[in-house]
């Protein structure tokens, strides 16, 4: 069974695709940036409290599909410049504690909203 997920106080998807979707026992959390659902704008302060909100955003999607940043297994991490990994990795960390997601992190060329600094997606298990 396939579900699509919303969210409740994070932002509407910003083209055509799901915030996330439920598959069986897995919930695919699309790629997120730190857009506070409040102002439509990304929070001011650099990759630190952009990664926080992004977090924040994807914790809401989880929570629409009965889920939490608890039940992540992995994540995919978007950086415009590599060089915000030490400030990025230091916000995540805070989310995630002992849970420890497998996790891939890349610099990429451009973001899709052309100011934001980070990205992540994220995957859930949800079964037993």
């Amino acid at each position: 069974m396939i579900e699509r997920v919303t969210s409740t106080g994070g932002p509407a998807p910003r083209g055509p695709y799901s915030l996330g979707v439920k598959a069986g026992d897995f919930v695919f959390v699309s790629g997120q940036v730190g857009v506070d659902a409040t102002t439509g704008q990304l929070p001011p302060g650099g990759v630190g409290p952009e990664t926080r909100q992004t977090l924040l955003n994807i914790q809401r999607i989880l929570e629409g599909a009965g889920a939490s940043l608890a039940q992540v297994v992995r994540c995919g991490v978007f950086l415009a410049d590599i060089a915000d990994f030490q400030a990025m990795n230091e916000v995540y960390a805070e989310f995630f504690g002992e849970a420890k997601p497998a996790r891939t992190t890349v610099q990429v060329v451009a973001m899709p909203l052309k100011a934001a600094k980070v990205e992540i997606d994220a995957v859930a298990y949800v079964g037993k």
